[in-house]
């Protein structure tokens, strides 16, 4: 059966009642600093304190009116709080209030995938370690190179997730900041003690400098890094999907007992959840291109990008979370055929192992032209006849005379294209995520 979508918590991040929770959040922080530079009275900090809170229908009414989400928030709260509410939002503009809370909602959005690949990473080692001897064919160009193992390219996947993990711990770090200092970011109506004070509060760092806005290359970092990631799942996804077809066989993704792969071939076990990743992995690369595209804005800060983050921020970042969990998924019931691995290693008839002859060959005093010519003849008589590579050296005279029965069978040996497995995974495993 395939699972369906049933985590909440990235969409509270993103709800109406999240985002202005940490409005409310940040102006009681703001007031709060205030105090403490003798502004604002002790009664009139703990009226708002006490009374600050919003109704989200409310503001939807007094938005309709006033067109400005946070003037419609605001007027919400002083509602409930009375007449000190004139101290509410004192020396901010709207985009110090809604930038940083958009980091601190980035924040939390990176911290639930940063926990997604975690546990993908630790589904992708078990995975490795299982058959990080079972041999299969590499390919490259979708031929048939020299034999690796099916660990081997598990590990490859998991050391590219691990860089993935990095990219976006930057990230999250690049965007934990805020900026609490007014109209176009020269402080004229707040100090920077204010700003100082509210970032401690939320474990964020002030911005060195910004105008209405931070700088939007630090947003389309994060997407970027999200990007990244959705395209490591899709490269996942492929892989799956290629060897899952019916001509390879060698992996297939879980299929329910009562799940149908086709209205019309009742035989058919489709890769469906390693396609849908390869889809959602274009959106979510789109949705970066829309963030670099937000970087350049007029002057001191216009509107434009706002639009396009109300969409990309939450839609990257659920679909992040669903791919990641979908992937932990097929892998966790990843169903693998190391017997499969074994025949299709076969069907060459031995020809992977013309570079081994060829290097044999050049050791034997032939020169690279020489040998390279003589071993393609060769391998590709055996492909035609559909005999051994080894049979046509056998009835070589020429190379009889030049190869040894026992360096022949050497040649043939896979353990010589596994025997440092041990080494790259140990290099490979040998860091830990952070």
């Amino acid at each position: 059966m395939i699972p369906r979508y049933t985590r909440p918590e990235m969409g509270k991040v993103w709800s109406e009642e999240s985002r202005f929770q940490v409005w409310l959040d940040i102006e009681l922080a703001v007031c709060e600093a205030w105090h403490r530079l003798g502004r604002i009275p002790k009664r009139d900090l703990d009226v708002i304190k006490r009374r600050a809170s919003f109704d989200v229908k409310r503001i939807a009414e007094i938005e309709k009116e006033v067109r400005h989400d946070v003037i419609a928030f605001l007027t919400s709260v002083a509602e409930k709080v009375g007449p000190s509410s004139r101290f509410v939002h004192l020396g901010m503009t709207s985009y110090d209030l809604v930038d940083t809370a958009f980091s601190i909602q980035l924040r939390k959005a990176a911290d639930i995938i940063i926990d997604d690949i975690k546990r993908l990473l630790r589904i992708l080692k078990r995975l490795a370690f299982k058959y990080q001897k079972t041999p299969t064919i590499g390919r490259t160009h979708g031929i048939h190179a020299e034999p690796i193992t099916f660990g081997f390219k598990v590990a490859n996947f998991y050391d590219e997730f691990l860089r993935g993990l990095e990219r976006l711990n930057r990230a999250r770090d690049i965007i934990s900041v805020c900026r609490i200092s007014g109209a176009v970011g020269t402080y004229a109506h707040i100090p920077p003690r204010i700003e100082r004070m509210v970032a401690r509060k939320f474990g964020l760092k002030p911005a060195n400098i910004s105008t209405q806005v931070l700088s939007r290359d630090r947003h389309a970092e994060f997407f970027l890094a999200l990007a990244l990631i959705a395209s490591s799942c899709e490269k996942v996804a492929i892989e799956i999907r290629h060897l899952q077809r019916t001509e390879v066989g060698e992996v297939e993704e879980p299929f329910g007992a009562g799940q149908k792969g086709s209205s019309a071939m009742p035989h058919k076990k489709n890769p469906v959840l390693s396609e849908n990743i390869t889809g959602l992995a274009r959106l979510v690369r789109s949705y970066a291109i829309a963030a670099l595209e937000d970087v350049s804005l007029w002057h001191e800060r216009d509107i434009s990008h706002s639009s396009v983050e109300r969409v990309i921020a939450p839609d990257a970042t659920i679909l992040m979370d669903f791919m990641l969990d979908r992937l932990c998924f097929i892998l966790s019931g990843l169903r693998v055929y190391p017997e499969k691995m074994l025949q299709n290693l076969d069907k060459t008839h031995g020809a992977i192992f013309s570079g081994d002859i060829l290097l044999l060959l050049v050791s034997k005093g032939m020169t690279r032209e020489e040998a390279y010519k003589l071993v393609q003849r060769l391998a590709m008589s055996a492909m035609r006849k559909g005999v051994h590579i080894r049979e046509e050296i056998l009835e070589d005279e020429e190379l009889c005379k030049l190869i040894k029965r026992d360096e022949l069978e050497e040649i043939f040996d896979l353990s010589r294209h596994t025997r440092y497995m041990d080494y790259i995974f140990g290099k490979v495993f040998g860091r830990r995520p952070r």
